[in-house]
Protein backbone atom coordinates (compact mmCIF):
# COMPACT_ATOMS: atom_id res chain seq x y z
CA UNK A 1 0.00 0.00 0.00
CA UNK A 2 1.59 3.27 -0.51
CA UNK A 3 1.59 6.21 1.77
CA UNK A 4 -1.12 8.40 0.06
CA UNK A 5 -3.36 5.20 -0.15
CA UNK A 6 -2.69 4.96 3.67
CA UNK A 7 -3.09 8.79 4.27
CA UNK A 8 -6.57 8.89 2.10
CA UNK A 9 -7.89 5.98 4.20
CA UNK A 10 -7.00 7.84 7.48
CA UNK A 11 -8.07 10.90 6.55
CA UNK A 12 -11.57 9.87 5.84
CA UNK A 13 -11.74 7.26 8.70
CA UNK A 14 -10.32 8.79 11.55
CA UNK A 15 -9.44 12.76 11.01
CA UNK A 16 -12.39 14.08 9.02
CA UNK A 17 -15.23 12.99 11.44
CA UNK A 18 -13.40 14.21 14.79
CA UNK A 19 -11.99 17.70 12.65
CA UNK A 20 -14.83 20.05 13.75
CA UNK A 21 -14.57 18.92 17.33
CA UNK A 22 -10.95 19.38 17.78
CA UNK A 23 -11.32 22.75 15.97
CA UNK A 24 -14.21 23.68 18.30
CA UNK A 25 -13.42 22.61 21.58
CA UNK A 26 -9.63 22.48 21.14
CA UNK A 27 -9.42 18.79 21.61
CA UNK A 28 -6.14 16.35 20.99
CA UNK A 29 -6.94 14.87 18.22
CA UNK A 30 -5.48 11.73 19.68
CA UNK A 31 -7.35 8.95 17.63
CA UNK A 32 -5.79 10.83 14.22
CA UNK A 33 -3.21 10.39 15.63
CA UNK A 34 -3.27 6.54 16.64
CA UNK A 35 -4.28 6.24 13.15
CA UNK A 36 -1.53 7.52 11.84
CA UNK A 37 0.72 5.10 13.92
CA UNK A 38 -0.99 2.08 13.11
CA UNK A 39 -1.10 2.76 9.47
CA UNK A 40 2.57 3.60 9.46
CA UNK A 41 2.52 7.30 8.69
CA UNK A 42 4.17 8.08 11.57
CA UNK A 43 7.04 6.41 10.78
CA UNK A 44 7.26 7.77 7.38
CA UNK A 45 10.77 8.84 7.24
CA UNK A 46 12.07 6.32 9.68
CA UNK A 47 14.56 4.20 7.98
CA UNK A 48 13.90 0.60 6.55
CA UNK A 49 16.61 -0.68 9.15
CA UNK A 50 14.31 0.03 11.75
CA UNK A 51 10.52 -0.88 10.46
CA UNK A 52 10.08 2.55 8.81
CA UNK A 53 8.99 3.61 5.18
CA UNK A 54 12.71 5.46 4.47
CA UNK A 55 10.90 8.61 2.62
CA UNK A 56 11.83 11.76 3.31
CA UNK A 57 10.79 15.77 3.09
CA UNK A 58 8.60 16.09 0.07
CA UNK A 59 6.30 12.57 1.59
CA UNK A 60 6.06 14.22 4.70
CA UNK A 61 5.47 17.77 3.50
CA UNK A 62 2.65 15.97 1.07
CA UNK A 63 1.09 14.43 4.05
CA UNK A 64 1.28 17.55 6.12
CA UNK A 65 -0.40 19.47 2.69
CA UNK A 66 -3.45 16.95 2.47
CA UNK A 67 -3.81 16.60 6.40
CA UNK A 68 -3.83 20.38 6.82
CA UNK A 69 -6.92 20.37 4.07
CA UNK A 70 -8.57 18.40 7.05
CA UNK A 71 -7.33 19.18 10.14
CA UNK A 72 -4.84 22.14 10.71
CA UNK A 73 -4.23 20.65 14.29
CA UNK A 74 -3.10 17.49 12.82
CA UNK A 75 -0.87 19.36 10.99
CA UNK A 76 0.59 21.09 13.26
CA UNK A 77 1.13 18.11 15.37
CA UNK A 78 2.93 16.20 12.36
CA UNK A 79 5.07 19.01 11.49
CA UNK A 80 6.87 18.85 14.73
CA UNK A 81 6.96 15.08 14.82
CA UNK A 82 8.38 14.75 11.37
CA UNK A 83 11.04 17.42 11.82
CA UNK A 84 11.93 16.05 15.43
CA UNK A 85 12.15 12.99 13.75
CA UNK A 86 14.57 14.48 11.13
CA UNK A 87 17.05 14.71 14.30
CA UNK A 88 16.24 11.67 15.95
CA UNK A 89 17.03 9.44 12.24
CA UNK A 90 20.87 11.14 13.04
CA UNK A 91 21.43 10.51 16.15
CA UNK A 92 18.12 8.97 18.38
CA UNK A 93 18.82 6.04 19.93
CA UNK A 94 17.54 1.99 17.81
CA UNK A 95 14.96 1.63 20.47
CA UNK A 96 13.19 4.92 19.89
CA UNK A 97 13.50 4.84 16.17
CA UNK A 98 11.84 1.51 15.85
CA UNK A 99 9.11 2.81 18.57
CA UNK A 100 8.39 5.78 15.89
CA UNK A 101 8.38 3.48 12.81
CA UNK A 102 5.93 0.94 14.62
CA UNK A 103 3.46 3.72 15.14
CA UNK A 104 4.21 3.93 19.32
CA UNK A 105 5.74 6.98 19.55
CA UNK A 106 4.77 10.40 18.84
CA UNK A 107 8.15 13.23 18.60
CA UNK A 108 7.89 16.87 19.26
CA UNK A 109 10.46 20.04 19.52
CA UNK A 110 11.14 22.05 22.39
CA UNK A 111 13.40 24.15 21.42
CA UNK A 112 12.07 27.92 21.59
CA UNK A 113 11.96 29.88 24.88
CA UNK A 114 11.78 33.47 23.86
CA UNK A 115 7.96 33.57 22.60
CA UNK A 116 7.95 36.70 20.88
CA UNK A 117 7.82 36.84 17.34
CA UNK A 118 5.30 35.30 14.90
CA UNK A 119 3.76 32.22 14.00
CA UNK A 120 6.93 30.72 12.22
CA UNK A 121 10.04 29.94 14.02
CA UNK A 122 12.64 31.99 13.54
CA UNK A 123 16.45 31.28 13.38
CA UNK A 124 17.31 33.49 16.52
CA UNK A 125 14.46 31.83 18.56
CA UNK A 126 15.84 28.27 17.98
CA UNK A 127 19.49 29.06 17.95
CA UNK A 128 20.13 30.98 21.61
CA UNK A 129 18.75 28.79 24.61
CA UNK A 130 18.88 29.56 27.86
CA UNK A 131 17.87 26.37 29.24
CA UNK A 132 20.95 25.43 31.58
CA UNK A 133 22.34 21.63 31.64
CA UNK A 134 24.68 20.25 34.84
CA UNK A 135 25.94 17.16 35.32
CA UNK A 136 26.26 15.34 37.58
CA UNK A 137 28.23 11.29 36.71
CA UNK A 138 25.78 9.96 34.55
CA UNK A 139 23.17 12.46 34.77
CA UNK A 140 22.11 15.74 32.99
CA UNK A 141 20.42 18.43 34.98
CA UNK A 142 17.77 20.36 32.31
CA UNK A 143 16.49 23.99 33.67
CA UNK A 144 14.19 25.95 31.48
CA UNK A 145 10.96 27.11 30.03
CA UNK A 146 9.75 25.83 26.79
CA UNK A 147 7.32 27.61 24.46
CA UNK A 148 4.91 26.70 22.13
CA UNK A 149 5.79 23.38 22.19
CA UNK A 150 3.30 21.05 20.08
CA UNK A 151 2.05 17.80 21.34
CA UNK A 152 2.89 19.18 24.82
CA UNK A 153 1.88 16.77 26.92
CA UNK A 154 0.74 14.49 24.63
CA UNK A 155 3.85 13.48 22.66
CA UNK A 156 6.36 11.20 23.79
CA UNK A 157 9.33 12.84 23.62
CA UNK A 158 10.97 16.02 23.04
CA UNK A 159 14.24 16.98 21.33
CA UNK A 160 15.21 19.86 23.63
CA UNK A 161 18.00 22.29 23.54
CA UNK A 162 20.52 23.95 26.32
CA UNK A 163 23.07 25.32 25.88
CA UNK A 164 26.55 22.99 26.34
CA UNK A 165 28.14 21.03 28.90
CA UNK A 166 31.35 21.92 28.03
CA UNK A 167 31.75 25.49 25.99
CA UNK A 168 30.51 29.03 26.74
CA UNK A 169 28.74 29.10 23.40
CA UNK A 170 26.60 27.50 21.60
CA UNK A 171 23.64 24.83 22.09
CA UNK A 172 23.24 20.85 22.69
CA UNK A 173 19.99 18.83 21.91
CA UNK A 174 18.68 16.13 23.89
CA UNK A 175 15.84 13.64 23.74
CA UNK A 176 13.97 14.01 26.95
CA UNK A 177 10.82 11.18 27.57
CA UNK A 178 7.73 13.16 27.99
CA UNK A 179 7.04 11.12 31.04
CA UNK A 180 10.80 12.24 32.95
CA UNK A 181 9.54 13.44 36.26
CA UNK A 182 9.20 17.35 37.11
CA UNK A 183 8.41 18.14 33.56
CA UNK A 184 5.26 20.07 34.17
CA UNK A 185 2.46 21.40 31.15
CA UNK A 186 0.30 23.97 32.34
CA UNK A 187 -3.58 22.79 32.35
CA UNK A 188 -4.68 25.69 29.99
CA UNK A 189 -2.64 25.54 26.83
CA UNK A 190 -1.03 28.49 25.28
CA UNK A 191 -3.28 30.71 22.36
CA UNK A 192 -0.37 30.09 19.59
CA UNK A 193 -1.15 27.33 17.46
CA UNK A 194 -4.11 26.12 15.80
CA UNK A 195 -6.72 24.40 18.69
CA UNK A 196 -6.42 20.92 19.49
CA UNK A 197 -2.80 20.54 18.59
CA UNK A 198 -1.80 20.89 22.50
CA UNK A 199 1.02 23.83 21.65
CA UNK A 200 1.64 25.18 24.62
CA UNK A 201 4.65 25.59 27.46
CA UNK A 202 6.57 22.73 28.95
CA UNK A 203 8.63 23.84 32.10
CA UNK A 204 11.58 21.38 33.21
CA UNK A 205 12.71 22.53 37.07
CA UNK A 206 14.98 20.54 36.28
CA UNK A 207 14.51 17.09 34.22
CA UNK A 208 16.97 14.84 34.59
CA UNK A 209 18.12 12.74 31.89
CA UNK A 210 20.98 10.32 31.30
CA UNK A 211 23.80 11.46 29.50
CA UNK A 212 23.59 9.04 26.31
CA UNK A 213 20.55 10.93 26.02
CA UNK A 214 22.43 13.85 23.90
CA UNK A 215 21.21 13.74 20.43
CA UNK A 216 25.17 14.94 18.40
CA UNK A 217 28.19 16.07 19.94
CA UNK A 218 28.44 18.54 23.14
CA UNK A 219 27.84 22.30 21.81
CA UNK A 220 27.31 20.61 17.84
CA UNK A 221 23.07 21.30 18.02
CA UNK A 222 23.68 24.62 15.95
CA UNK A 223 24.45 23.23 13.05
CA UNK A 224 21.68 20.10 13.26
CA UNK A 225 18.89 23.16 14.11
CA UNK A 226 20.57 25.29 10.91
CA UNK A 227 20.90 21.70 8.80
CA UNK A 228 18.14 20.11 9.52
CA UNK A 229 15.19 21.27 12.19
CA UNK A 230 14.70 24.94 10.31
CA UNK A 231 14.51 23.59 6.54
CA UNK A 232 12.49 20.52 7.85
CA UNK A 233 10.05 23.09 9.83
CA UNK A 234 10.32 26.01 7.00
CA UNK A 235 9.16 23.00 4.02
CA UNK A 236 6.59 21.41 6.70
CA UNK A 237 5.27 25.01 7.53
CA UNK A 238 5.05 26.21 3.86
CA UNK A 239 2.91 22.54 3.11
CA UNK A 240 0.76 23.23 5.82
CA UNK A 241 0.07 26.63 5.02
CA UNK A 242 -0.33 25.80 1.28
CA UNK A 243 -2.85 22.90 2.03
CA UNK A 244 -5.22 24.82 4.83
CA UNK A 245 -5.66 27.89 1.96
CA UNK A 246 -6.63 25.35 -0.93
CA UNK A 247 -9.39 23.31 0.62
CA UNK A 248 -10.81 20.97 -1.78
CA UNK A 249 -12.12 17.98 -0.02
CA UNK A 250 -12.28 15.11 -2.99
CA UNK A 251 -8.37 15.81 -3.40
CA UNK A 252 -7.59 15.86 0.39
CA UNK A 253 -9.36 12.14 0.51
CA UNK A 254 -7.93 10.99 -2.33
CA UNK A 255 -4.91 9.13 -2.65
CA UNK A 256 -3.48 9.91 -6.53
Amino acid sequence: MSYRTALAAVLARAVAPCAEVTGAEGRFPRGAVTAFGATGLLGLTVSTEFGGAGLGLPEAADVVARTARVCPATAAVLRSHYAAVAVIESYGSPWVRGEIAAGRHLGSLALIEDDTGGEQETEAQLLMPHCTAVRSGGVVALRARKCRVVAAGEADSYVWSSRPLGMPDGLSLWGVPAHAPDLYVPARPDAAGPPGSATSTVFADPVLVPSDARLGPDGGGGDLVLGTVLPWLFELGAAASTGAHHFTPADSLAPS
